[in-house]
């Protein structure tokens, strides 16, 4: 199957940026927010992020006119009913993201493809949701999308082959490199990951060290671009916690508990660099 147009689910952070890549490469795009407002923002951040590959010299401004020609807007799910292929990207709620899908299910096409960019909720659950589970599939994006290389391809119980290899060689035709992964709570990159943000967090919790020295010991001693922290705080302590307690539910195993202090920065509203307060300053909110 040739996806042509794409609707992406969500005009935050991972939906705008998910829609600038599938723009950028030519494809027609409809994203969808239910908040106008959070809409009108996810195109402004489109238009900036395409300054700064200008700038970079990664993009011209003939790219930037071209691609945004390419976007369509919409606060009305029922929008994406023509399109090839649906992303959805909206909060990482299980409950919330079932409905998502089953509602989309009646509305597209019947040889279109759902696909998922949840960090770490089951795709057979969200496929059951649904009267197409062969054509349900996980693809996360890596945030910054239009920067970061990775895309996991999360295969369901009931995912087909050809609805794999039809997103596989999506993602490669975007400049992604795709990897497949089989579908159990956090995938590989949050379950290995979101431990070790966790045990960042308890050492400072326990005293250990305050958070400027544990991130420059992960970035001087073992090499990591950003500190777990800092990590932390660009992903959104809310989203570590629903990706932990995924993780603890999921697995059942005790060492994915989520440490109390991050229990206490998300319920005071501490939630890193989208608050402008985490486990770090910040001079504004994003």
């Amino acid at each position: 199957m040739m996806i042509q147009n794409v609707a992406v689910i969500g005009a935050g952070t991972m939906g705008n940026g998910i829609g600038h890549v599938f723009a950028q490469h030519g494809h027609g795009v409809v994203l969808v927010d239910s908040d106008p407002v959070a809409l009108g923002h996810g195109l402004e951040t489109i238009g900036r992020n395409f300054d700064r590959q200008i700038k970079k010299e990664k993009a011209t401004e003939e790219d930037k006119s071209a691609a945004l020609d390419r976007i369509v807007s919409s606060t009305d799910l029922d929008s994406v009913h023509g399109v090839d292929l649906v992303v959805e990207a909206i909060i990482e709620d299980e409950e919330i993201k079932t409905d998502v899908f089953r509602t989309l299910d009646a509305i597209v096409k019947p040889d279109a493809i759902l696909a998922s960019n949840t960090s770490s909720i089951s795709i057979t659950q969200l496929a059951a949701a649904t009267s197409r589970p062969d054509q349900v599939i996980g693809m996360h994006f890596m945030n910054p999308v239009p920067v970061m290389k990775l895309v996991e391809i999360i295969r369901g119980l009931e995912t087909s082959a050809a609805t794999h290899d039809t997103v596989t060689a999506l993602a490669q035709s975007l400049g992604k490199i795709p990897v497949t992964v089989e579908d159990y709570p956090g995938f590989v990159s949050n379950r290995v990951l979101m431990p070790m943000i966790n045990e960042a967090i308890f050492c400072v919790m326990e005293g250990v060290a305050e958070p400027e020295a544990i991130d420059t010991v992960m970035k001087l001693g073992m090499g990591h671009p950003m500190g777990p922290l800092t990590l932390a705080d660009f992903i959104g302590l809310d989203v570590c916690l629903a990706i932990l307690d995924v993780l603890h539910d999921g697995l059942g195993d005790p060492k994915y508990r989520a440490c109390p202090l991050l229990k206490r920065m998300v319920a005071a509203g501490q939630l890193g660099r989208k608050t402008g307060r985490g486990f770090f300053e910040y001079g504004g909110t994003e």
